[in-house]
């Protein structure tokens, strides 16, 4: 049993990526294709268990369904300080995104059960140092600086200003057990209680206070527990309108223990940093007839009163004491075509505002999976009355940089609290693709 929780911790953390925020816009091959809409419309078990457990209750089987994704990400780092401008590409390459989950319900039965081990957020970059710098902090001309090859002060190595390689490694894994109850057969409830597994690595680690000579340091892959759970409402008339709402309360977290390292491997001193998952609002309307199946979901995501997104600037000691991101709305819309027999067509669009503000945009470099237009298309097979194969493909975009100044906790005082540095510029965007199959199979009564 340990080796197989091994195992899965492994697979889920091996690398999930954030669409919204941190968050993952959708889990699973159908619920991704739907654009994560699935509220009040579940089309499957795993997006009816991630966004409104009350919607179980409609399945009365036992229904398994397992997805693995390939993910692909495309960020960029640019920055400019005075003459000096560049961009620096992410170079991590292609990741998996794993769901998993399972549903037992009963016909006749007003008690539907599920569990689930979903993937539901995570950050992460790979951007390599810029050795073409012209001089360091000191004043030391560098002999190999080349001013006719590619520069970008931001990843400059540490010592001449920039903050050198560049890497971050979050995930976030989820494990729910579900219980929706049928109060009448038009309306259902669903409650969840959650445990989740979460991992945090930085280089360099911004959470630490910076030493004067040697500068920030490099973390170790620190670990944290978070309890939480959600509610859920659910409405479906004999019309075909369907009407959904569910809470997901903050996850609440044990402190990440970070041990570091300085460059030249000195010990550095360890350091506590607090980062809970925020609570979301989801409330969805859903349509369906004999060969549409129509899903809309509006979400809220609270940031801003969450520990470790809430706090913002510099400490005394010149460590970071937060991102300082704003609450967010979700919108996921998601239409699935049953005309073809034993071939559903789906394709799903979601819009996500972006929660990080120009003015504390140096603070997030770390975490740039912020996509503000996603576009998803899938289609399934039903090969038997048990097993159905599904097939997602998404791209999403930025649409443009998130950007701001350059920051110095000792350019930091009353009318400048950030530390901007005039003249200077830093910004990210990116582009993600991926390719995700899923198998679903309903056990025979």
């Amino acid at each position: 049993m340990k080796q197989l929780l091994k195992i899965t911790l492994v697979l889920f953390s091996a690398g999930v990526f954030a669409q919204a925020g941190h968050i993952m816009q959708g889990v699973g091959a159908v619920n991704m294709s739907m654009g994560g809409a699935s509220t009040a419309q579940p089309l499957d078990i795993s997006g009816a268990l991630q966004w409104n457990p009350a919607t179980i209750s409609t399945f009365d089987s036992k229904i398994i369904d397992f997805s693995i994704g390939a993910f692909f990400s495309a960020p960029e780092l640019s920055s400019s300080f005075g003459p000096m401008s560049g961009v620096t590409k992410d170079d991590r390459g292609v990741s998996p995104m794993p769901a998993l989950a399972m549903v037992w319900g009963k016909e006749n039965s007003k008690h539907t059960f599920g569990a689930s081990a979903f993937g539901i957020s995570g950050f992460g970059v790979t951007f390599p140092e810029n050795m073409n710098y012209p001089q360091d902090m000191m004043g030391n001309s560098n002999t190999n600086f080349n001013p006719a090859a590619a520069v970008n002060p931001i990843s400059f190595p540490q010592n001449a200003g920039g903050f050198g390689h560049i890497e971050s490694d979050y995930m976030l894994l989820q494990i729910g057990l579900a219980w929706s109850y049928q109060i009448t057969d038009n309306f259902s409830i669903g409650l969840q209680p959650t445990v989740n597994y979460a991992s945090l690595e930085l280089a360099p680690n911004p959470l630490s206070s910076p030493s004067m000579t040697l500068g920030y340091p490099v973390s170790d892959k620190a670990t944290a527990i978070g309890f939480g759970g959600q509610i859920g409402v659910f409405y479906e008339s004999d019309g075909g309108i369907k009407l959904g709402a569910s809470y997901k309360t903050a996850q609440k977290f044990s402190d990440f223990e970070f041990s570091n390292t300085y460059l030249d491997n000195s010990a550095a001193p360890d350091v506590d940093f607090n980062m809970d998952y925020p609570a979301i609002l989801s409330f969805g309307v859903g349509y369906s007839t004999d060969k549409f199946d129509l899903a809309v979901d509006l979400r809220r995501v609270d940031y801003e009163n969450t520990e470790g997104f809430e706090a913002k600037g510099w400490t005394q000691t010149g460590s970071v004491n937060g991102f300082g991101w704003n609450d967010i709305t979700i919108l996921s819309v998601g239409l699935q075509y049953k005309g073809i027999k034993k071939l559903p067509l789906r394709v799903g669009y979601t819009h996500s505002s972006n929660p990080i503000s120009e003015e504390l945009a140096f603070f997030s470099i770390p975490a740039t999976a912020i996509i503000k237009n996603a576009y998803q298309f899938g289609v399934g097979y039903e090969f038997s009355d048990t097993i159905t194969i599904n097939g997602t493909f998404h791209h999403g975009s930025s649409d443009g940089k998130t950007e701001g100044n350059l920051l110095s906790p000792m350019m930091a005082s009353a009318t400048n609290p950030y530390g901007a540095i005039p003249g200077t510029n830093v910004g990210y965007e990116m582009t993600t693709d991926m390719v995700m199959l899923g198998i679903s199979y309903t056990f025979t009564k």
